[in-house]
């Protein structure tokens, strides 16, 4: 969410800005109550959020530690090896690269497991995160549905579309054309 670039949070800006003005535009006929909210702005200062974000990154702080100490092994068994070398028979010598490159391994999938995609820091993201940013967007839907809003756009570009009134949903009619149900 934060490891946008600018241009591309402008490029999105715009794409959101030109995408409102056109519905704005398709609308005109009849009025139509739009809203932008800022999810950014409100995350950053929603005390559980900052919180949530700091217990996040505690837990990925360690879990680096963990990973430069690991790497530092490895760097130690090469570095000792490599002083060792030419006193090492072959059988010896093919026996220690084979222990570096499996202590290699094992930090690299270790650091996968922390980090990739669908690791436990991703996980624990959404564990913490979510419920969060689902009392946000409640209370956004709360608010249109009480202040009679049509459609509420994320500024920020995060999120897109925060809300749409059931009018505007027309998912079921392009179903039934596809033959779909």
């Amino acid at each position: 969410m934060n490891f946008r670039t600018n241009s591309h949070m402008k490029l999105i800006t715009t794409t959101i800005l030109s995408t409102l003005i056109a519905i704005s535009a398709s609308l005109s006929l009849s009025a139509q109550k739009i809203a932008i909210v800022d999810i950014n702005a409100v995350l950053a200062e929603l005390p559980e959020y900052i919180s949530a974000q700091q217990e996040i990154d505690k837990i990925a702080a360690d879990w680096n530690q963990d990973i430069a100490r690991e790497f530092d092994k490895v760097k130690s068994m090469y570095n000792k090896y490599q002083a060792e070398q030419v006193l090492l028979s072959d059988e010896v010598r093919a026996q220690r690269e084979e222990d570096i490159r499996l202590k290699e391994k094992e930090v690299r999938e270790f650091q996968k497991r922390k980090f990739g995609p669908e690791g436990e820091l991703f996980l624990k993201r959404r564990e913490i995160i979510n419920p969060i940013q689902d009392k946000v967007f409640s209370a956004i839907e709360t608010y249109a549905l009480d202040m009679g809003f049509d459609v509420i756009f994320d500024k920020s570009g995060s999120a897109g579309v925060l809300f749409v009134g059931d009018k505007f949903d027309k998912t079921d009619i392009i179903k039934r054309r596809l033959g779909i149900r």
